[in-house]
């Protein structure tokens, strides 16, 4: 394995920047040089990157997306949508099971993770789905290698909405693993899907997203986990928080890694609201909805204030021709993982977040809240997952450079002003200027619990 020189970094980590100099050998991070840069010559066993006026973070966490395999292969698969993640800075992610069929017992966990080994670009783990008959599997899974539980509290794929509070009470009482709940309540989200209809019929508008999947199904639902997760002292994330009002069901004074009960927040929460549903219709169509700017800017501040723990993307992919048809009809969700990196750095651009707090919520705080091993932070010793930022280098999304397999994405058109130019995962350069190495390295995560 050849070693790497990063040389004149300005480094971000551990809400620290510092101008500096990365040694990676034999997959991990070997010595960290600030001042001066060290007296090494390029040669065969040692490759050196020139990173002078180039940002370096550790590798991005997603601990929430749907990459389609099994099953969804025409939206898309492990091998498409991991090479999209690495083009984004995302060395690492968490799968969610809503896939055909849903990953609710060992052998189906084992089937993705055969899969992901052949081929996925960046290093991996698979949540294990809860139903209201799977407790016994849920109590198998093995907390050293699945990264947690998901719980749909709101409708899903399948049969794995856990609408059976017996069986939540016994989850939430008998897991120790984290709890990942998608939180909607879904007897208010039929009642305002029916009143909607009385007043639409079958044509209600796109704009109406919010206000069937409301702030109340929200709610209740997040305030319901949380208040099960106190009775139990569960381990509960809560993942996609979309508004202002679920912000008081959290902490931000106790230290991330001591919380019980941690938070999520989305990409495309952070970025659009209520009033881009006229331009961009049901491609922006995501559950838990879109909602107002007084919404999206509460979430901005509880990500600053750290009533919000993680930053991450519900990437989740569907065709065109799928999102293209009429609201009620229409899948929710969307592609954004070769996108987020270079959204939050708009606005950090935008003095809307600092550099140090993108690096701790998308790369710091996944690591510690799933108790991942040697991964998040730049130390020596841990694994060389890195990734290297041109601040000043702009380019526009449009079809030639889009990645996901589904060929669109949300942001589409859209100008950003910063690019990923390298991305190291274990101590490769999977990824350097547009180029991949088409044999992927990737490791699965492991937990240290």
């Amino acid at each position: 394995m050849q070693a790497i020189l990063i040389n004149n970094a300005t480094i971000v980590n551990e809400g620290e920047t510092l101008k500096g100099h990365i040694l990676s050998a034999n997959g991990r991070i070997e010595k960290i040089f600030r001042g001066a840069s060290p007296d090494f010559e390029e040669n065969s066993s040692l490759r050196i990157i020139d990173a002078t006026g180039k940002i370096l973070i550790p590798g991005i966490i997603d601990d929430q997306v749907h990459f389609r395999e099994p099953g969804l292969t025409h939206k898309a698969d492990i091998y498409s949508e991991s090479k999209a993640a690495i083009a984004g800075g995302i060395t690492s992610y968490m799968e969610m099971p809503n896939t055909i069929p849903p990953t609710t017992n060992k052998q189906f966990l084992a089937e993705k993770v055969n899969i992901a080994r052949q081929s996925s670009f960046a290093n991996y783990s698979f949540f294990l789905g809860a139903t209201n008959d799977n407790l016994r599997d849920l109590m198998e899974a093995d907390p050293a290698t699945v990264c947690g539980i998901k719980v749909f509290m709101g409708s899903s794929t399948g049969n794995m909405l856990v609408d059976n509070d017996a069986v939540l009470r016994s989850i939430f009482s008998i897991i120790k693993i984290p709890i990942a709940v998608h939180c909607e309540d879904e007897a208010i989200i039929k009642a305002n899907t029916l009143a909607h209809k009385r007043k639409y019929g079958e044509k209600i508008p796109v704009m109406m997203h919010p206000a069937i999947r409301s702030e109340e199904a929200c709610y209740r639902s997040s305030s319901y986990a949380v208040e099960l997760a106190r009775e139990f002292g569960t381990r509960l994330h809560v993942l996609h928080i979309s508004t202002a009002r679920e912000l008081e069901l959290f902490d931000s004074v106790t230290p991330v890694e001591k919380k019980k009960i941690t938070s999520e927040a989305c990409i495309h929460h952070l970025w659009f609201d209520q009033s881009d549903y006229a331009k961009y219709g049901t491609k922006i169509k995501w559950n838990p909805a879109i909602k107002t700017h007084k919404d999206k800017e509460a979430l901005i501040k509880a990500v600053n204030d750290g009533l919000i723990d993680i930053i991450a993307t519900d990437h989740a992919p569907h065709t065109n021709q799928e999102k293209e048809l009429s609201y009620l009809n229409a899948p929710s969700g969307g592609p954004m993982v070769q996108h987020s990196l270079v959204a939050i750095m708009e606005m950090v651009r935008n003095k809307q977040i600092s550099m140090e707090k993108l690096v701790e919520k998308m790369c710091h705080t996944p690591a510690t809240i799933f108790n991942i091993n040697e991964r998040g932070y730049i130390r020596e010793g841990y694994y060389a997952d890195l990734v290297l930022i041109d601040p000043d280098s702009s380019w526009t999304v449009n079809k030639d450079n889009i990645l996901y397999k589904c060929g669109w994405a949300p942001m589409e058109g859209r100008t950003f002003n910063s690019k990923v130019t390298h991305t190291i995962v274990n101590g490769h350069i999977v990824y350097e200027n547009g180029i991949f190495d088409e044999h992927p390295r990737s490791k699965q995560l492991t937990f240290k619990r």
